[in-house]
């Protein structure tokens, strides 16, 4: 018997943080829907405004209805790590994950990421620095030497991690809204933190080649970023040294085994999709604009 989903059921949460994005968003929604739209019914996306000036927000509650919802939720707090916390805890999915308001990495990968969910990997991470990744980097020399020093210091917070800070992750819903319960970077090396709080409830990375281009027009500002993004690695550093590792486990926090959700025939290249699985603590689905106020 085939199980279909309601929209109010979705088996797949996708959260695109934005911080006056009024300028790419449009572009990147678009492309994310069309893409997301591929895929089985039961995906959502969650734009977080994370205290935005512009008409970021705006642009979300104007977005027309379609195959794939488009959310609002609004963060009062700047910063990317704000904003993706703030998604991950509102998120209810058995999967969830986010992605950059530019779509700089190209989203065919969406197809490998929901696959290895399926197979039971808990924490898939596109990486530009996979060998088999296609890289358009368009930065300055600036910019480029200040990330070589910045993944450098990644590899002590995450060793065996290539790429920390690219933006495409997913993961089994449990899992991160677990690790991301924790977190306390809220700018733009939260990454590092998810990943180390997500592997110390057992959940290993699995690395993922990306085509990836450059977008013009990023909030990331070198000369305004990077102190504080280095300071906080290492305040992520010490917190997480000081922090006992939870036991291992091939499936923590109770999440089933692909074999045992309830999963519809057929779905994605004759491969089976993802039942309605464990739900988290909040609820989104309601109303088209919601409010959640960080601690």
């Amino acid at each position: 018997m085939t199980q279909t989903f309601a929209p109010e059921t979705p088996w797949l949460e996708i959260i695109v943080p934005a911080r006056n994005e009024e300028s790419r968003l449009p572009a990147g929604l678009a492309r994310l829907c069309a893409k997301a739209a591929t895929l089985p019914p039961g995906v959502v996306v969650i734009v977080v405004d994370s205290a935005s000036i512009d008409d970021t927000a705006g642009i979300v509650t104007r977005w027309p209805a379609g195959r794939v919802p488009v959310r609002l939720l609004r963060c009062s707090k700047a910063g990317k790590g704000a904003a993706v916390r703030a998604g991950l805890l509102a998120s209810t999915a058995p999967y969830v994950g986010f992605c950059d308001a530019d779509m700089a990495a190209d989203l065919s990968a969406l197809d490998d990421a929901v696959e290895l969910l399926l197979a039971g990997r808990p924490m898939v991470l596109g990486s530009r620095a996979h060998p088999e990744s296609v890289v358009e980097d368009r930065h300055s020399i600036f910019r480029q030497a200040g990330a070589a020093v910045f993944r450098a210091v990644a590899r002590m917070v995450t060793p065996g991690v290539a790429d920390t800070q690219c933006g495409f992750k997913f993961f089994a819903g449990p899992v991160a809204r677990a690790a991301a319960a924790n977190m306390r970077a809220t700018g733009f090396a939260f990454d590092m933190e998810l990943i180390s709080r997500c592997r110390r409830l057992g959940a290993q990375p699995t690395e993922i080649p990306i085509r990836w281009q450059d977008v013009p027009g990023s909030t990331f500002s070198v000369w305004r970023h990077s102190l504080t993004a280095f300071i906080e690695a290492g305040v992520i550093w010490v917190d997480l040294r000081s922090v006992s590792p939870l036991p291992m486990s091939p499936l923590p926090l109770g999440l089933p085994s692909p074999a045992a959700q309830d999963i519809t025939t057929g779905g994605m290249n004759g491969r089976p999709v993802p039942g309605n699985g464990p739900a988290g603590s909040a609820d989104i689905n309601s109303p088209v604009s919601v409010r959640t106020e960080l601690a």
